[in-house]
């Protein structure tokens, strides 16, 4: 997966580039459409990177996972059963398996580490919605507006799994203690 995002960053920057030299050579609208959607891309992809590098820079997958940012709130379980959290959280994709691998971490540390992730991801959910600004210069707000939502959707599965996961984990690593 790691692979996967740092590809998408590279290509979809390199695109952008050269679409929008194509486009300031040429004049064509197409060029500009396409520029504009590869430079989104460019933006989501990039973020998520250094998103995760910053808080992993300053977490090291290290964090006290009973405080209260941390718990899942009275309504939360209802609504992850609801959402059916429990049928589809095993098929989302991990940037990095073996922070999440029993067989490569303790409990505690896989712990910390969804809480590492909740973190990263809650983050991305907000500066998902920073491409509404480009609504100043091109327009089209619906586009970056669909688009924002689209992303922190997305990212807010993972949160959901992440704060899913953890009682059990917690459970897990008490016992382990």
């Amino acid at each position: 997966m790691a692979k996967m995002v740092k590809s998408t960053a590279v290509v979809s920057v390199l695109a952008t580039l050269i679409l929008t030299v194509l486009y300031q050579k040429m004049n064509i609208g197409i060029l500009l459409t396409l520029a504009i959607t590869a430079g989104t891309i460019a933006y989501h992809f990039v973020m998520r990177l250094a998103v995760g590098s910053i808080v992993n820079a300053i977490m090291h997958n290290h964090a006290d996972y009973r405080k209260p940012w941390y718990q899942m709130h009275s309504f939360e379980k209802k609504l992850y059963e609801k959402l059916g959290v429990k049928k589809w959280k095993g098929k989302m994709p991990t940037y990095d398996p073996s922070l999440f691998s029993v067989k490569e971490k303790s409990f505690d540390e896989i712990v910390q580490a969804t809480c590492q992730a909740e973190i990263v991801h809650e983050i991305i959910v907000v500066f998902s919605f920073l491409p509404l600004v480009a609504v100043i210069w091109f327009g089209s707000f619906m586009v970056f507006l669909l688009t924002s939502i689209g992303a922190a959707c997305m990212d807010l599965t993972f949160v959901m799994m992440q704060r899913y996961n953890r009682p059990r984990l917690v459970k897990m690593a008490e016992r382990m203690k």
